[in-house]
């Protein structure tokens, strides 16, 4: 059987702390971690730590808007994949985590 892969969803929340606010569930072939992050700038620290223990896909709620997924991805450019749910706005807080500072 092949090598288990890592994959990560990050989900913005301005009142989270990814070392408390995560979780992983795994089968044989997956490990998935969810983790929230509080905003743009968060989420590109987080990314970085995730590559460095193997994460080969991150996957973005839809919270975040256009420039905050371009900060992610630029922030592990070529070392792993970056996907984003489209919604462009946070669903939760009725605004893009681009206006989250």
């Amino acid at each position: 059987m092949a090598q288990q892969a890592k994959g990560v969803f990050t989900v913005v929340i301005p009142d989270a702390d990814p070392s408390k606010h995560r979780s992983t569930l795994a089968t044989e072939m997956l490990e998935l971690t969810t983790v929230f992050v509080k905003n743009q700038d968060q989420a590109a620290e987080v990314a970085k730590q995730l590559v460095e223990q193997g994460c080969r896909a991150i996957e973005l709620c839809g919270g975040f808007g256009h420039a905050a997924t371009a900060k992610v991805a630029q922030a592990v450019r070529g070392k792993t994949a970056v996907g984003a749910v489209r919604f462009d706005f946070h669903p939760l807080l009725g605004k893009s985590a681009d206006e989250l500072s």
